[in-house]
Parts: C-alpha cells; structure tokens; sequence
C-alpha cells in the first residue's frame, strides 16, 4: 500500500461551509486494472444509451452531511474479482445508491463516473476509455479538488494515477468519508511521460474541468421548486435563464444571518435548459434555505439570498443587509406541507347569478376587541370562522378575501412578495405552518355553511425585494422594456415561465385550498405582450379559461391598479368565462343618486349591463359594487364631497364632514338605503365591503392605510341593526324572487315595461329628469306550473328618484286575483322602510292605484295574490 505524498489544507472557499481553516487532505487511490472489474462496472449500465458529453443521473441517494471535509484512499492494486450478477438485497440497494455521468474530453475519448455510497464512504469509479495519447505521454494522472461554493480551486490537492484495464481503458477508485459530504470533486487530466513531470492538460470538450458532486445528485428539472421523493431526499429546481451560476443557500437556524451550507450548481451538471436544480437527503437538519444567484449587469446581486418563487411554506423573515438593510429576507421552509383532514368537504359550487358576495380584509375583519376573540384567533383565518353567524344573517354565500399571500408589510396586501402561501401573519401566532392550517380550516367551515371562498390575487407586480427580483429580471419583469411603464417591478404576464408560475399558484389554491375563485386585480395589464403591447388574445388569460383544473372556479377581472389607485376601462377577452368587477355600474350610480347622470345609464345598469356583458355571456357575469376597499366606504359617500374627491362622484348630502343636522343627517340615511336597495335590485352579482353595514367611515381619506379594523360595536347601534336586516332582507327576496332578479341571462323585452314621471315614458337622454320607475313581469307560463296559487309569482314595480321634490306615481294594472303590496320605501323611518309580507296599497281613485313617493328615495312593490 503506497499512499500518495500530496495533502492540503483547504482555503477560504470552504469557511464558507463551516469546515475548520486547517482540515488536510489525504489522498490516496485504489486502482483497478483486471477487466472483470470493469466488466462488473459496465453491468451496471446495460439498456442505457449514453451520448458523449451527456451527464445521466441513474439514482439518487444523498448522504449525511458533515462539515469537516477529508478524503480518504487506500492504495493498492485490485486482485482477481470475480465476475458476478446484481440479484441479492444489498446488492440492488447500492445499485440504487449509484449515480453515473458521463463526459466527453477536448480530444475525444470518454471519461464515465460512477458514485456509490457504501458503507460510511463514497467511492468513486473513474472510467477513461478511447483517449487517444502520444508515445511520449503514455501516463495519465487524475489532478483535482473538492469544494462547495468556490470554483476555483487555487491548488491540486488531488493527485492519483490511473492503470490501464486494457489498451484502450484506465481506471481509478477513489474514496470519500460520507460525513464530509455534500460537495463537488472537480479534476482535470494530465497526461505525461513521467507522473511527476508536468505535460498535456485534459480538459472536458467544454474547456471545463470535469466535475461530479459528491454526496447529493444533479436532480431533476421539474417540479420546480422543493420537492420530496418517496425516499425522503429533497429536490430544488428553479428557473433562471441569464444567471450565470446559482448557489443553494442551506440554514441549520431561522434566526441566522448566514447560511451553514452553500453549494454552487454546476451549471453542465445542475442545469437543464433554463432550469437549475439539485437532490438532497432529507436527513439533515437544516431548516430552511435559499438561492443567490451571480451574473452580469444590475440585476445580480451575488451576495442576496432569495426566496424560491415556489416554495410552499415561507419561513421567518430576517434582515437582508444588502445595500440599505431595509429588505427583508424571506426563506422557503424545508419541511412538507401540513396533513389536513378534509374528509366532507363539499365545495357550494354555486352558480354566479346566486352569489352574494362580502369582501373584507382578514385581520381588519376582526382584529378589533370589540370581535370579543382570544388574541390567537383574532385578526386570523379563525376569527373569519368565528363570525360566519354574521355572514349568513347578512345572506352572504361567498366571501372574497382581500390578497393573502405574502405581502409588504408597508405597503399593504397589493403587493405580493411570493405567489404560493399565506401570510403569516394571518395565521395564530403569525406561525406559516399555523396560517396554512388556518385557512384550510377556514374554508372547510364556510363551505360547511355553504359560503364560497374567493381570493383577490395580484400578479401583474410584485413588491420591492420581492420573491422574483435578483432572480432572473429580464424574464420575470418587464424591465425597460415598455416607454409608458414606471413601475420596476411589473411582471411579464405572458412570459412562458411566468404565465406557467401564475397558473401553477393557481392550481396549488385550488388543489391545495379548496379556493372556490379568483378576481384578479390590475386585470388589465394581464393583457400586454413581452414588450407591453396590448393583445387581443393574450395567452395567460386564454389558458386560464380553458384550464380544466380551474374550469370551475370563477375568475373575475377587476382592472383596478394599486398603483395608480384607479380602475381602467377595457374591453376584456372572456371566452364566455371570465366574469368583471362592473366599474361603470358604481359610477353610474353614484352619479344618478347625486342628480348628474341620464336615465339610460341607470336602466342599463339595473338590467345588467348589457352595454358589456351581452357579447355571450350574461347580467350573471357582472360584478356590481358601489363602494370598496379603496376609495370612500359607504358612509363616507354620501359625508364628504370636497375638491380632493372628485374622482369618488360623491356627495355630502349638504354639509361637509359630521354633523348634527337632522335634515342633512336624514338625506345621508335615505342615500346609503338606495344604493343598498338598488345594489340587490340590479341584475349581477351584489358585492358589499366590510363595515359597510355598519357605517365603517375613513373619515373622508382615500388612502388604503385609513381603513380602521372593523368596530362590531357598531353592529349594535340604531344604524347597523337596521342597515344589517335590510341587507339580510335584500338578500332572502332576490333568492325567493330569483326568477327576476337572479338571472343567468338578460330579460326579455317584454318582460320589462318602463315608465317615466307623471306616467309619461322616459326622456332618456334629458339630464334633468331625475325619476324612472319599473315594472318587472313574472313569466305567467311558468307561474301557472305552480301547483298553488299561494305560489303564484306577481310582477314586481321598482321606482327610483334622484330629484329634490316628491314625485306621485300610479302603479301599473294587477293581473286578476292580486294587489301590490308595498315592500320597500327608504323615506320611511325604521322599521316601517321595508317589510317582508309587504303592506297593502290600497286604491286612492277608480281603477288607479297612486303613491306618493318622496324625495330622494327608492320604492319596490310586489303584486301578490289577494289572500296571501
């Protein structure tokens, strides 16, 4: 046994690891030079066809790590092996604890590797063949290196000759301690007449050092982001196309500042196309991880650890000092995520046109202690849970969430710092694992209850630092690349590999949440090209039409942006499955009740917006709200109208701000119960917005920051007892008269007969007329299939007046055998403004039935049968 002089002490390259300044190297080589060992070698990879220059991965079996790295040979040259077959247990075990690549050289000829842990060790099995050499250098000596984060090794501290198997093979063994792994053996070839003399370097056919890793394997492409294999090891994969390399960044500690381990991905071994990747054991201890990634330009930054695009759990946040140190730095968890029971879960799957939607934000919604929650559940998933009473009462059956994922903390929910978990801080004791369990527990309850659950999702931008930015900027975001675009994190929706992250995000919500929809937020720009043009078929928005995992969830547009806190009009490409939130329907409404908008804007919005949603979808697909998250509240609308607000179409009702007035006090309370009433009455969906019902104000500020939590006090004064049951009121008569209020498709003209004042028709286009009444006509044939007549469905009489002075309206004739009866008046005081047996009306002159309507207020009556 000759052990072979050379040793060295690693550099500063493995400190980086956690090795000890002085750890030496022994080296020492076993040699091979029967052919049935070779033979025993080649059996391993019969039925494989390898290519020159290809590395093949054939198993993946990670071993322990240990931070202290020696290599460790015996030599001697091997006696008389005998030939044998691969049939018994351990035998097949260390089959599939072998990885083999293969590498083609400068000068032709094959260098094939072969790794297998045995035992405590790593053997390594190096196979030259076909290497053509001139007569003078006729020796062949492996010189190499082992690191992790450092490609240059500064010198040889592996020197080992290799034995010729036959005339036209070498090979060499080597051995490695399991415990100093993961890292890289890097060598060249060096061929000489002498073994000590200095000749011929050998380089792969890339002009490379040949390089393995040792201890981990190469991984696979796809799924991005971490996985687990059924032997527990761990595989990472993330794309970045123009990073020149990429180091995993591994943590043993969520509180530290640096890594415990790092490994450079070679990018011929760890790379495949555009997509870098890795496998681990998952026996370590490390808890979390990250990558940073090196290249040209502005874009890298070497030393920025980043979080994963798809990591599933994200890990606690730390400093991240880089330039300014007011970044954070956020981490993907090593770990699964959590088991959920979710036996008996029935998703409602409701049709749109039964929706009633309730948006709301998750901490505001009952973070205040007037929720009366433990201090773990409020201002969580939970605290949703707990209140669902209140949802049902108000008859609310599908909840949309303001943004959950991860977000900046300072600049709010709108702006995502990660696509695939919720934020921990929505979560007991702002725990990520917590949150998830949160959530799922959350939807499971309201889906119990027959509540829906709809997300608003933001991926038109990402926050400053978020999970994509130092990745790979010039595909995730647009970059320079559009004139009128400001914004240095907007992402190219339509860039293959992020239209695949968004639809992945997708799928992961449903699949893994139960999520029942999504309104995307910022829709528009979900419509430009890689260089910013508009697309009148943009493929993002196509492939979530027809993907057939979300083919049952809604999606909805709202092209609102938070950055320029306005919503844009567009025409939106649907294919029939793309709902909108309906911008045109808030405004016009704001606009009638302040008496500055046509009656025709109005009858097209309370007939379901046929002006947009007739091009082959329906009323159903129409989203109507008058106030939310951004903007005034409810309350606000009708308290403020100062020159600051003008976007908001508002109006103070007579004086600015709180008051005492009891006049201008009732005007306000009249507004809010006819854009309420005129919300249900609609054909669409109602979408009403937290505090609302119990006249939540941000004290005139547009700012989203202003929103206060919601005070559940409030639901117990004169105005949200009342508000909150004519809400609930609203809600049972557009269900029970769901034949004419909640309608996939648009009535038929004969179904609706209009009336203008003073029972003359409409002047449509005259600014001045401020009143328009309704009548809308049950379908007698499907009326008659009733088998009672207490079940006969009447028509209905809606009238509405924006004008200062009171207006007397004569009903329409009631078909034989019925009367109207007076639902709705929101001049009436409490608790005569609405009524759900509805009063009489009687007749006030032959054959006519009058009322006399008041000023500023909406009225609905039903026709119902005589004795009902």
């Amino acid at each position: 046994m000759a052990t072979l002089p050379p040793s060295l002490t690693i550099g500063r390259c493995c400190l980086k690891c956690g090795a000890p300044d002085s750890s030496r190297l022994s080296v020492v080589a076993r040699y091979l030079c029967k052919s049935k060992v070779g033979q025993s070698l080649q059996r391993i990879d019969v039925g494989r066809k390898l290519f020159p220059g290809e590395v093949v991965q054939s198993a993946l079996q990670p071993p322990h790590l240990s931070l202290d790295l020696r290599c460790f040979a015996a030599s001697r040259v091997s006696v008389e092996q005998t030939e044998q077959t691969f049939t018994s247990t351990s035998q097949v075990d260390e089959l599939k604890k072998l990885s083999t690549y293969m590498f083609r050289t400068e000068i032709g000829g094959q260098v094939k590797i072969f790794v297998r842990k045995k035992s405590v060790k790593y053997v390594v099995d190096i196979e030259v063949s076909s290497l053509q050499l001139s007569g003078n250098n006729n020796k062949l000596v492996l010189s190499g290196g082992v690191y992790r984060s450092d490609h240059d090794i500064k010198t040889n501290n592996i020197e080992a000759p290799f034995i010729a198997r036959s005339s036209s093979e070498l090979a060499l063994e080597l051995e490695f301690e399991a415990k100093e792994a993961p890292f890289y053996l890097s060598f060249l070839l060096k061929a000489s007449s002498d073994a000590n003399s200095t000749g011929l370097e050998i380089r792969s056919h890339r002009k490379t050092s040949f390089c393995v890793p040792i201890g981990f394997d190469q991984g696979y492409p796809v799924p991005l982001g971490l996985s687990f294999s059924n032997d527990g090891s761990m595989n990472f994969a993330v794309y970045s196309r123009n990073a020149e390399s990429l180091v995993l960044c591994l943590y043993d500690d969520t509180g530290s500042e640096k890594p415990a381990l790092e490994l450079d991905l070679d990018p011929y071994v760890n790379r495949t196309g555009d997509i870098w990747h890795a496998s681990l054991e998952g026996a370590w201890t490390f808890v979390s991880y990250g990558y940073r990634c090196k290249g040209d330009g502005d874009a890298f930054h070497a030393e920025r650890v980043l979080l994963d695009p798809y990591a599933k759990i994200i890990g606690s946040s730390i400093p991240n000092h880089y330039e300014s140190g007011l970044l954070l730095k956020h981490l993907g968890r090593l770990c699964k995520e959590p088991a959920f029971d979710w036996s008996g879960d029935v998703c409602p799957n409701l049709p749109l046109e039964k929706l009633v939607v309730y948006r709301l934000n998750v901490m505001r919604f009952t973070e205040d202690k007037s929720s009366k929650l433990p201090a773990d559940v409020a201002g969580t998933f939970s605290g949703v849970t707990e209140k669902v009473q209140h949802l049902k009462y108000l008859g609310i059956n599908a909840v949309l969430l303001e943004p959950i994922f991860t977000f900046d903390e300072q600049k709010g929910p709108y702006f995502p710092c990660h696509f695939f978990s919720p934020t921990s801080l929505y979560g007991p004791s702002n725990g990520s694992v917590s949150a998830i369990n949160s959530i799922k527990g959350m939807v499971k309850n309201l889906h119990a209850n027959g509540i829906e659950v709809l997300l608003e999702v933001v991926f038109t931008h990402t926050a400053e630092g978020g999970a994509l930015q130092g990745l790979d900027d010039e595909s995730y975001y647009y970059r320079n690349r559009v004139e009128d675009l400001e914004e240095k994190n907007a992402l190219n929706c339509n860039y293959p590999v992020v239209q695949q992250m968004i639809l992945d995000s997708l799928r992961h919500w449903v699949t893994e949440f139960h999520i029942d929809g999504f309104c995307f937020i910022n829709a528009s720009c979900l419509l430009r090209g890689f260089h910013g043009e508009h697309l009148s078929r943009p493929p993002l928005v196509e492939a979530i039409a027809f993907d057939p995992l979300l083919s049952k969830t809604k999606v909805i547009a709202d092209c609102w942006d938070p950055h320029e806190m306005m919503p844009k009009e567009i025409h939106f490409p649907h294919w029939k499955r793309w709902a909108e939130m309906n911008t045109k329907f808030c405004s016009d409404i704001r606009n009638f009740l302040r008496g500055e908008d046509a009656l025709s804007s109005l009858a097209t919005r309370l007939c379901g917006s046929g002006d947009i949603f007739s091009d082959g979808r329906g009323p159903a697909f129409s989203f109507n709200f008058i106030a939310r998250n951004f903007g005034l509240p409810l309350v606000d609308l009708v308290s403020f109208s100062n020159a600051e607000l003008a976007s908001e179409l508002s109006w103070n009702c007579g004086e600015e701000g709180p008051t005492s007035n009891t006049a201008v006090l009732e005007r306000r309370l009249k507004q809010i119960r006819n854009y309420i009433f005129i919300l249900f009455v609609s054909l669409g969906v109602p979408v009403l917005n937290m505090g609302d019902e119990c006249g939540q104000s941000s004290g005139g500020s547009l700012s989203y920051g202003s929103r206060k939590l919601l005070d559940w006090n409030a639901m117990t004064t004169g105005f949200g007892i009342q508000t909150t049951q004519f809400i609930s009121f609203l809600s049972s008569l557009r269900e029970r008269r769901s034949d004419l209020l909640q309608r996939r498709n648009f009535l038929k003209e004969e179904n609706i007969e209009w009336h203008g004042s003073s029972q003359s028709q409409p002047e449509w286009e005259d600014p001045s007329c401020k009143f328009l009444a309704m009548t809308l006509k049950a379908d007698k044939a499907e009326s008659l299939l009733s088998s009672e007549a207490s079940e006969l469905k009447g028509d209905l009489f809606i009238a509405i007046n924006a004008d200062d002075k009171t207006e007397n309206i004569i009903l329409p004739p009631c078909p034989e055998g019925m009367a109207w009866r007076r639902l709705v008046d929101t001049a009436l005081p409490y608790p005569g403004f609405f009524l759900a047996d509805g009063k009489a009306v009687l007749e006030q002159m032959a054959g006519l039935v009058a009322y006399e309507m008041k000023s500023r207020s909406c009225t609905l009556f039903e026709a119902c049968t005589e004795d009902s």
